[in-house]
Protein backbone atom coordinates (compact mmCIF):
# COMPACT_ATOMS: atom_id res chain seq x y z
CA UNK A 1 0.00 0.00 0.00
CA UNK A 2 1.06 3.48 -0.57
CA UNK A 3 -0.63 5.57 2.42
CA UNK A 4 0.09 8.92 3.19
CA UNK A 5 3.13 8.39 5.54
CA UNK A 6 2.25 11.82 7.52
CA UNK A 7 -1.14 10.17 8.10
CA UNK A 8 0.22 7.05 8.74
CA UNK A 9 2.38 9.11 11.62
CA UNK A 10 -0.96 10.03 12.95
CA UNK A 11 -1.76 6.68 13.66
CA UNK A 12 -1.78 6.10 17.59
CA UNK A 13 -3.38 9.82 17.42
CA UNK A 14 -6.36 8.63 15.20
CA UNK A 15 -6.76 5.41 17.35
CA UNK A 16 -6.60 7.62 20.90
CA UNK A 17 -9.31 9.77 19.05
CA UNK A 18 -11.20 7.01 18.19
CA UNK A 19 -11.64 5.41 21.41
CA UNK A 20 -12.32 8.47 22.81
CA UNK A 21 -15.39 9.03 20.82
CA UNK A 22 -16.15 5.33 21.32
CA UNK A 23 -16.72 5.81 25.02
CA UNK A 24 -18.61 8.95 24.93
CA UNK A 25 -21.51 7.99 21.89
CA UNK A 26 -24.30 10.93 21.01
CA UNK A 27 -27.41 9.75 19.66
CA UNK A 28 -28.46 12.10 16.58
CA UNK A 29 -29.24 15.96 17.20
CA UNK A 30 -27.30 15.42 20.33
CA UNK A 31 -23.83 14.90 19.23
CA UNK A 32 -22.51 18.75 21.54
CA UNK A 33 -19.49 16.89 22.48
CA UNK A 34 -18.69 14.93 19.70
CA UNK A 35 -18.98 17.81 17.64
CA UNK A 36 -17.19 20.48 19.49
CA UNK A 37 -14.40 17.89 19.88
CA UNK A 38 -14.41 18.24 16.12
CA UNK A 39 -14.49 22.38 15.63
CA UNK A 40 -11.95 22.96 18.28
CA UNK A 41 -9.37 20.53 16.69
CA UNK A 42 -10.30 22.13 12.91
CA UNK A 43 -9.99 25.39 14.88
CA UNK A 44 -6.44 24.23 15.79
CA UNK A 45 -5.48 23.52 12.64
CA UNK A 46 -6.33 26.94 11.07
CA UNK A 47 -8.95 25.32 8.92
CA UNK A 48 -12.41 27.86 8.97
CA UNK A 49 -14.93 26.27 11.22
CA UNK A 50 -18.54 26.61 11.23
CA UNK A 51 -20.84 25.17 14.25
CA UNK A 52 -24.11 24.70 14.02
CA UNK A 53 -25.13 23.68 10.61
CA UNK A 54 -28.25 21.32 10.84
CA UNK A 55 -28.44 21.34 14.37
CA UNK A 56 -25.19 19.79 15.75
CA UNK A 57 -23.20 19.35 12.56
CA UNK A 58 -19.94 21.28 11.27
CA UNK A 59 -18.51 22.44 7.94
CA UNK A 60 -14.52 23.59 8.07
CA UNK A 61 -13.16 25.15 4.87
CA UNK A 62 -9.59 24.83 3.76
CA UNK A 63 -8.39 26.92 0.89
CA UNK A 64 -5.79 24.97 -1.08
CA UNK A 65 -2.47 26.46 -2.31
CA UNK A 66 -3.90 27.78 -5.81
CA UNK A 67 -6.85 27.95 -8.01
CA UNK A 68 -8.69 24.83 -8.64
CA UNK A 69 -12.16 23.37 -8.27
CA UNK A 70 -13.89 22.67 -4.28
CA UNK A 71 -14.13 18.92 -3.01
CA UNK A 72 -16.41 18.12 -0.41
CA UNK A 73 -15.67 15.38 2.23
CA UNK A 74 -18.33 13.99 4.57
CA UNK A 75 -18.43 12.08 7.48
CA UNK A 76 -21.42 11.43 9.99
CA UNK A 77 -20.99 11.25 13.72
CA UNK A 78 -23.71 9.84 15.59
CA UNK A 79 -24.35 6.35 17.58
CA UNK A 80 -27.19 4.66 17.77
CA UNK A 81 -29.84 3.38 21.20
CA UNK A 82 -27.86 -0.38 21.35
CA UNK A 83 -26.73 -1.13 24.68
CA UNK A 84 -23.08 -1.88 23.79
CA UNK A 85 -21.72 -5.69 24.91
CA UNK A 86 -18.16 -5.45 23.82
CA UNK A 87 -16.06 -5.46 27.65
CA UNK A 88 -14.03 -2.93 25.37
CA UNK A 89 -11.59 -0.92 27.79
CA UNK A 90 -12.70 1.72 26.31
CA UNK A 91 -16.67 0.72 25.86
CA UNK A 92 -19.42 2.91 26.05
CA UNK A 93 -20.09 5.05 29.14
CA UNK A 94 -23.62 6.21 27.99
CA UNK A 95 -25.41 3.50 28.81
CA UNK A 96 -28.52 2.54 26.39
CA UNK A 97 -25.90 3.65 23.58
CA UNK A 98 -23.01 2.75 21.28
CA UNK A 99 -20.92 3.20 17.98
CA UNK A 100 -22.41 0.08 16.61
CA UNK A 101 -21.64 1.26 13.27
CA UNK A 102 -18.72 3.00 12.92
CA UNK A 103 -19.25 6.75 12.83
CA UNK A 104 -16.37 7.03 15.51
CA UNK A 105 -14.16 5.93 12.80
CA UNK A 106 -15.39 7.97 10.07
CA UNK A 107 -15.55 11.07 12.13
CA UNK A 108 -11.83 10.63 12.95
CA UNK A 109 -10.92 9.56 9.39
CA UNK A 110 -11.83 12.69 8.37
CA UNK A 111 -9.93 14.95 11.15
CA UNK A 112 -7.19 12.64 10.14
CA UNK A 113 -7.42 13.76 6.75
CA UNK A 114 -8.24 17.42 7.42
CA UNK A 115 -5.28 17.74 9.90
CA UNK A 116 -3.10 16.33 7.04
CA UNK A 117 -3.98 19.20 4.03
CA UNK A 118 -4.08 21.71 6.85
CA UNK A 119 -0.30 20.92 7.74
CA UNK A 120 0.40 20.46 4.20
CA UNK A 121 -1.73 22.47 1.49
CA UNK A 122 -0.10 20.50 -1.41
CA UNK A 123 -3.28 20.78 -2.93
CA UNK A 124 -5.10 23.30 -5.59
CA UNK A 125 -8.86 24.69 -5.02
CA UNK A 126 -10.46 24.25 -1.76
CA UNK A 127 -11.51 21.10 0.40
CA UNK A 128 -15.00 21.21 2.45
CA UNK A 129 -14.97 18.90 5.46
CA UNK A 130 -18.79 18.09 6.68
CA UNK A 131 -19.40 16.61 9.77
CA UNK A 132 -22.87 15.22 9.80
CA UNK A 133 -25.57 14.67 12.68
CA UNK A 134 -27.93 12.20 12.79
CA UNK A 135 -27.79 9.51 10.09
CA UNK A 136 -29.10 6.75 11.35
CA UNK A 137 -32.41 7.74 10.40
CA UNK A 138 -33.56 11.44 11.52
CA UNK A 139 -32.47 12.95 8.73
CA UNK A 140 -29.47 14.58 9.73
CA UNK A 141 -27.98 15.38 6.03
CA UNK A 142 -31.83 16.76 5.19
CA UNK A 143 -31.27 18.87 7.94
CA UNK A 144 -27.76 20.42 6.88
CA UNK A 145 -29.07 20.47 3.25
CA UNK A 146 -32.01 22.76 4.46
CA UNK A 147 -29.75 24.41 6.66
CA UNK A 148 -28.05 25.64 2.96
CA UNK A 149 -25.59 23.29 3.04
CA UNK A 150 -24.30 23.77 -0.29
CA UNK A 151 -25.55 27.24 -0.45
CA UNK A 152 -23.10 28.15 2.22
CA UNK A 153 -20.36 26.17 1.44
CA UNK A 154 -20.80 25.28 -2.68
CA UNK A 155 -19.07 22.00 -3.87
CA UNK A 156 -18.07 20.34 -7.16
CA UNK A 157 -17.93 16.88 -5.92
CA UNK A 158 -18.32 15.34 -2.74
CA UNK A 159 -17.50 11.94 -0.87
CA UNK A 160 -18.17 9.68 1.93
CA UNK A 161 -17.39 6.21 3.23
CA UNK A 162 -18.42 3.47 5.41
CA UNK A 163 -16.51 0.91 7.05
CA UNK A 164 -17.24 -2.80 6.10
CA UNK A 165 -16.77 -5.53 8.65
CA UNK A 166 -18.20 -8.54 6.31
CA UNK A 167 -15.50 -7.50 3.43
CA UNK A 168 -11.63 -8.42 3.22
CA UNK A 169 -9.67 -6.63 5.40
CA UNK A 170 -8.29 -2.78 4.05
CA UNK A 171 -10.49 -4.13 0.78
CA UNK A 172 -11.63 -0.86 -0.97
CA UNK A 173 -14.87 -1.25 -2.94
CA UNK A 174 -17.21 0.89 -4.72
CA UNK A 175 -20.47 0.48 -6.88
CA UNK A 176 -21.49 3.34 -9.60
CA UNK A 177 -24.73 4.23 -9.83
CA UNK A 178 -27.68 2.78 -7.75
CA UNK A 179 -25.51 1.94 -4.70
CA UNK A 180 -28.00 1.58 -1.23
CA UNK A 181 -31.59 1.53 -1.45
CA UNK A 182 -34.01 4.02 -0.44
CA UNK A 183 -35.87 3.46 2.87
CA UNK A 184 -39.65 4.30 4.07
CA UNK A 185 -40.28 3.90 8.13
CA UNK A 186 -44.12 3.06 8.88
CA UNK A 187 -45.93 3.17 12.29
CA UNK A 188 -49.33 1.25 11.69
CA UNK A 189 -52.29 1.84 14.80
CA UNK A 190 -54.95 -0.57 14.81
CA UNK A 191 -57.58 1.22 17.51
CA UNK A 192 -59.64 -1.88 18.69
CA UNK A 193 -61.40 -2.10 22.27
CA UNK A 194 -60.24 -4.01 25.94
CA UNK A 195 -61.57 -6.18 27.88
CA UNK A 196 -60.99 -8.19 30.62
CA UNK A 197 -58.54 -11.14 29.39
CA UNK A 198 -61.27 -13.63 30.44
CA UNK A 199 -63.60 -12.41 28.26
CA UNK A 200 -62.40 -11.57 25.17
CA UNK A 201 -65.95 -11.54 22.95
CA UNK A 202 -66.52 -8.43 24.43
CA UNK A 203 -63.35 -7.09 23.06
CA UNK A 204 -62.09 -6.44 19.49
CA UNK A 205 -58.92 -7.66 19.92
CA UNK A 206 -56.14 -5.49 18.51
CA UNK A 207 -53.05 -8.10 19.35
CA UNK A 208 -55.00 -11.01 16.90
CA UNK A 209 -55.74 -7.96 14.49
CA UNK A 210 -51.91 -7.11 14.71
CA UNK A 211 -50.14 -10.50 14.35
CA UNK A 212 -52.75 -10.84 11.16
CA UNK A 213 -51.79 -8.08 9.69
CA UNK A 214 -47.69 -8.99 10.41
CA UNK A 215 -48.33 -12.28 8.13
CA UNK A 216 -50.18 -10.20 5.25
CA UNK A 217 -47.27 -7.41 5.09
CA UNK A 218 -45.37 -10.33 4.38
CA UNK A 219 -47.38 -11.39 0.76
CA UNK A 220 -46.28 -7.43 -0.46
CA UNK A 221 -42.69 -9.02 -1.11
CA UNK A 222 -44.11 -12.22 -2.24
CA UNK A 223 -46.96 -11.49 -4.20
CA UNK A 224 -47.25 -8.15 -5.42
CA UNK A 225 -43.93 -7.58 -6.42
CA UNK A 226 -42.04 -8.17 -9.74
CA UNK A 227 -39.62 -11.07 -8.55
CA UNK A 228 -37.02 -8.71 -10.50
CA UNK A 229 -37.85 -5.89 -8.32
CA UNK A 230 -35.74 -6.17 -5.62
CA UNK A 231 -37.45 -4.46 -2.05
CA UNK A 232 -37.49 -5.97 1.68
CA UNK A 233 -40.21 -4.99 3.88
CA UNK A 234 -39.62 -5.73 7.62
CA UNK A 235 -41.45 -5.37 10.87
CA UNK A 236 -39.45 -4.42 13.44
CA UNK A 237 -41.69 -3.66 16.56
CA UNK A 238 -45.15 -4.66 17.81
CA UNK A 239 -46.09 -2.76 20.94
CA UNK A 240 -49.16 -4.01 22.98
CA UNK A 241 -50.75 -4.18 26.03
CA UNK A 242 -49.24 -4.00 29.56
CA UNK A 243 -51.11 -6.69 31.98
CA UNK A 244 -51.83 -10.51 31.82
CA UNK A 245 -55.37 -10.19 32.30
CA UNK A 246 -56.10 -7.42 29.88
CA UNK A 247 -56.86 -7.46 25.92
CA UNK A 248 -55.54 -3.66 25.14
CA UNK A 249 -57.65 -1.49 23.08
CA UNK A 250 -54.42 -0.45 20.74
CA UNK A 251 -51.26 -1.49 18.96
CA UNK A 252 -48.64 -0.48 17.23
CA UNK A 253 -46.95 -2.60 14.29
CA UNK A 254 -43.82 -0.45 12.93
CA UNK A 255 -41.14 -1.41 10.43
CA UNK A 256 -39.45 -0.66 7.53
CA UNK A 257 -39.50 -0.82 3.97
CA UNK A 258 -36.68 -1.06 1.23
CA UNK A 259 -36.48 -0.34 -2.27
CA UNK A 260 -34.01 1.15 -5.56
CA UNK A 261 -36.74 2.82 -7.24
CA UNK A 262 -39.86 4.89 -6.78
CA UNK A 263 -42.18 2.92 -8.61
CA UNK A 264 -41.49 -0.02 -6.20
CA UNK A 265 -41.73 2.69 -3.21
CA UNK A 266 -44.86 3.30 -4.49
CA UNK A 267 -46.26 0.01 -4.88
CA UNK A 268 -45.15 -1.05 -1.70
CA UNK A 269 -46.92 1.82 -0.06
CA UNK A 270 -49.99 1.27 -1.65
CA UNK A 271 -50.19 -2.22 -0.67
CA UNK A 272 -49.40 -1.57 2.99
CA UNK A 273 -52.31 0.88 3.61
CA UNK A 274 -54.81 -1.20 0.72
CA UNK A 275 -53.74 -4.42 3.52
CA UNK A 276 -54.32 -2.58 6.89
CA UNK A 277 -57.93 -1.45 5.82
CA UNK A 278 -58.23 -5.13 4.88
CA UNK A 279 -57.51 -5.85 8.23
CA UNK A 280 -59.50 -2.73 9.60
CA UNK A 281 -62.30 -4.03 7.93
CA UNK A 282 -61.82 -8.00 9.16
CA UNK A 283 -61.37 -7.02 13.04
CA UNK A 284 -64.03 -4.16 13.08
CA UNK A 285 -61.46 -1.73 14.05
CA UNK A 286 -59.77 1.61 12.71
CA UNK A 287 -56.22 1.39 11.57
CA UNK A 288 -54.35 4.69 10.61
CA UNK A 289 -50.93 4.21 8.68
CA UNK A 290 -48.28 6.62 8.80
CA UNK A 291 -45.60 6.11 5.92
CA UNK A 292 -41.97 8.34 6.29
CA UNK A 293 -39.76 8.26 3.24
CA UNK A 294 -36.06 8.14 5.58
CA UNK A 295 -33.87 7.70 3.12
CA UNK A 296 -33.56 8.63 -0.82
CA UNK A 297 -32.37 5.78 -2.85
CA UNK A 298 -27.87 6.53 -2.88
CA UNK A 299 -26.90 6.21 -6.61
CA UNK A 300 -23.02 7.15 -7.03
CA UNK A 301 -21.92 9.26 -10.02
CA UNK A 302 -20.68 6.60 -12.77
CA UNK A 303 -17.76 8.47 -13.74
CA UNK A 304 -16.35 9.55 -10.53
CA UNK A 305 -16.99 6.45 -8.93
CA UNK A 306 -14.38 4.94 -11.99
CA UNK A 307 -12.27 7.88 -11.18
CA UNK A 308 -11.98 7.43 -7.47
CA UNK A 309 -11.03 3.65 -7.99
CA UNK A 310 -8.18 4.58 -10.08
CA UNK A 311 -6.91 7.04 -7.16
CA UNK A 312 -8.10 4.09 -4.80
CA UNK A 313 -5.63 1.63 -6.52
CA UNK A 314 -2.68 3.93 -6.62
CA UNK A 315 -3.28 4.67 -2.36
CA UNK A 316 -3.64 0.74 -1.86
CA UNK A 317 -2.81 -1.03 -5.04
CA UNK A 318 -5.13 -3.09 -7.19
CA UNK A 319 -5.56 -6.21 -5.22
CA UNK A 320 -7.55 -4.45 -2.83
CA UNK A 321 -9.63 -2.29 -4.77
CA UNK A 322 -12.64 -3.68 -6.51
CA UNK A 323 -15.61 -2.61 -8.42
CA UNK A 324 -19.35 -3.67 -7.49
CA UNK A 325 -22.18 -4.80 -9.13
CA UNK A 326 -24.93 -5.28 -6.63
CA UNK A 327 -26.78 -2.54 -4.54
CA UNK A 328 -27.14 -3.32 -1.04
CA UNK A 329 -30.45 -3.18 1.05
CA UNK A 330 -28.59 -0.62 3.53
CA UNK A 331 -29.25 2.74 3.17
CA UNK A 332 -27.55 5.70 3.87
CA UNK A 333 -28.37 9.41 4.45
CA UNK A 334 -25.46 10.23 2.46
CA UNK A 335 -27.95 9.58 -0.76
CA UNK A 336 -29.29 13.56 0.11
CA UNK A 337 -26.24 15.07 -0.97
CA UNK A 338 -26.32 13.08 -3.68
CA UNK A 339 -28.76 14.19 -4.98
CA UNK A 340 -27.70 17.48 -4.72
CA UNK A 341 -23.92 17.46 -5.48
CA UNK A 342 -22.20 14.62 -7.89
CA UNK A 343 -20.06 12.54 -5.82
CA UNK A 344 -19.66 9.02 -4.47
CA UNK A 345 -19.91 6.66 -1.38
CA UNK A 346 -17.47 3.83 -0.94
CA UNK A 347 -16.57 1.34 1.96
CA UNK A 348 -13.66 -0.03 3.75
CA UNK A 349 -13.18 -3.86 4.69
CA UNK A 350 -11.86 -4.86 7.89
CA UNK A 351 -11.08 -7.43 10.86
CA UNK A 352 -14.03 -8.49 12.35
CA UNK A 353 -17.59 -10.46 12.08
CA UNK A 354 -19.76 -8.79 13.64
CA UNK A 355 -22.25 -7.36 11.72
CA UNK A 356 -23.24 -3.63 12.14
CA UNK A 357 -25.80 -2.53 14.92
CA UNK A 358 -24.82 -5.21 16.72
CA UNK A 359 -24.16 -4.98 20.63
CA UNK A 360 -20.92 -6.65 19.77
CA UNK A 361 -19.80 -4.51 17.21
CA UNK A 362 -15.63 -4.14 16.38
CA UNK A 363 -14.22 -1.83 14.55
CA UNK A 364 -10.91 -2.07 13.84
CA UNK A 365 -8.71 0.71 13.78
CA UNK A 366 -5.91 -0.32 11.64
CA UNK A 367 -8.30 1.01 8.98
CA UNK A 368 -8.15 4.99 10.33
CA UNK A 369 -4.79 6.12 8.34
CA UNK A 370 -6.61 4.31 5.21
CA UNK A 371 -9.80 6.02 5.25
CA UNK A 372 -8.15 9.34 6.10
CA UNK A 373 -5.56 8.68 3.30
CA UNK A 374 -8.21 8.05 0.60
CA UNK A 375 -10.10 11.45 2.01
CA UNK A 376 -6.67 13.22 1.41
CA UNK A 377 -5.98 11.65 -2.41
CA UNK A 378 -9.63 12.58 -3.29
CA UNK A 379 -9.18 16.32 -2.55
CA UNK A 380 -5.21 16.33 -3.79
CA UNK A 381 -6.55 14.75 -7.22
CA UNK A 382 -9.94 15.70 -7.70
CA UNK A 383 -9.30 19.51 -6.61
CA UNK A 384 -6.68 19.62 -9.07
CA UNK A 385 -8.86 17.69 -12.21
Amino acid sequence: MALVEKIVGYSDELTALRRDFHAHPELGFEETRTSGIVADLLEKWGIETHRGIGGTGVVGVLEGSGPGRTIGLRADMDALPIHEETNLPYRSTNPGVSHACGHDGHTTMLLGAARYLAETRDFKGRAVFVFQPAEEGLGGARAMLADGLFDRFPVDEIYGLHNAPHDEPGMVAIKPGVAMAGADFFDITLKGSGSHGAMPHESRDPIVAATALVQALQSIVSRNLDPKETAVVSVTQIHAGSAYNVIPGEAVVSGTARMFTPEVREKIRQRIRSLSDGIGEMFGMAIEVDIRDIFTVLENDDTLSHEFLKLAVETVGKDNTRLTDDPVTGSEDFADMLQAVPGAYFTIGHEGDVPLHNPGFLLDDGILPLGASLFARIVETRAAA
